[in-house]
């Protein structure tokens, strides 16, 4: 059986941050809520010795003739190794045979993109209509993925941004203002960064509440996308309470790994609390933001359906374009 063997550069000529790698995340949490998808609970694995930990993610779309399952691992010692702290690769695998199709050698590329464009998703649908400063949380990798994917669909002159590290928050400023043209500045505390922005986007591994309930204020929109394990946390779980709109991409996961986990555990909030998944609203059976004055939360913490909409894109694209090795398995 011939298999389809794909490199990171092969895939990012095929899968770019473009107009038809969007519409496939947003076609991803439509099918969440039309019931077409089987998605496990993802499988965690850590590797305390190494500072490090496995997830695993998969999901089948009915109608789909493939499906991903997705590796990825965060070794959070390997930059003293001179290595990114983060890697992934995807399996890509018939959904009539259960036999391989293709290896994705991506190296969590297509993982960054899955997730930026997820927020930038959210953003479409419950952000202010007009967004002139956007506020990111942490300065890595997928800060610069979620900015990036944004300017999809807001249009915004002003960044502010706020991280622990000195150094990465000046490579971003410098990285991000050329690659967008904005400007894009450190802000002095991150009360002054919810407090000037229209939308915030959180983006650290955190495990300690850096959003405060009192900084939130009318017309806010937050998307938090780095509690995706459990113990992660960064709101303060009063936030939750104080957003009249609630979102989410997965109760399920959300509520044993996202930020609800510490809404339920603080009790601001119960399992039978109006929250809908964001798959509703881009189906169209629940309502994107209501009125200028909401203040909405997005909590996403990555679903294996993200990742099956995306492989499958890039290796429609590997084959229509001919790209990648091809090996008998």
């Amino acid at each position: 059986m011939a298999i389809i063997v794909l490199t990171e550069a092969d895939i990012r000529a095929c899968t770019p941050m473009d107009e038809a790698a969007f519409a496939a995340v947003e076609q991803a949490f439509t099918w969440l809520a039309e019931g077409k998808v089987a998605m496990p609970p993802i499988m965690h694995i850590e590797v305390a010795e190494s500072r490090g930990d496995v997830d695993i993610k998969s999901a089948c779309v009915r109608g789909l003739e493939s499906f991903a399952v997705k590796i990825a691992s965060g070794f959070f010692d390997n930059p003293k190794l001179g290595l990114p702290s983060s890697s992934a690769m995807m399996v890509v695998l018939s959904a009539r045979t259960g036999f391989c199709e293709a290896v994705l050698l991506d190296n969590g590329y297509l993982t960054d993109l899955r997730t930026g464009l997820a927020g930038a998703v959210a953003a479409k649908h419950l952000a202010p209509a007009v967004v002139d400063t956007v506020g990111i949380v942490g300065a890595g990798a997928q800060a610069r993925y979620q900015l990036e994917c944004l300017r999809m669909v807001r249009q915004f002159t002003r960044v502010l941004v706020r991280g622990r590290s000195p150094q990465n928050v000046a490579a971003y400023v410098g990285d991000m203002t050329r690659a967008l043209g904005v400007e894009v500045v450190e802000a002095d505390s991150m009360e002054q960064l919810v407090g000037e922005s229209q939308l915030v986007v959180t983006t650290t591994p955190s495990r300690d509440a850096i959003i405060r309930e009192e900084w939130l204020h009318p017309g806010l929109h937050v998307t938090a996308m780095g509690s995706d394990l459990a113990g992660k946390q960064e709101l303060d779980a009063r936030v939750l309470a104080r957003a009249d709109r609630l979102v989410c991409d997965s109760k399920s996961q959300c509520f044993s790994m996202g930020e609800l986990q510490h809404g339920l555990a603080a009790g601001v909030i119960d399992r039978q609390s109006q929250i809908d998944e964001l798959g509703a609203i881009t189906a169209g059976t629940a309502a994107g933001r209501r009125s200028a004055e909401e203040i909405t939360l997005c909590d996403l913490t990555g679903t294996g359906v993200q990742d099956t909409a995306i492989a499958t894109l890039t290796v429609a694209r590997a084959r229509a374009s001919g790209r990648g090795m091809v090996v008998e398995g």
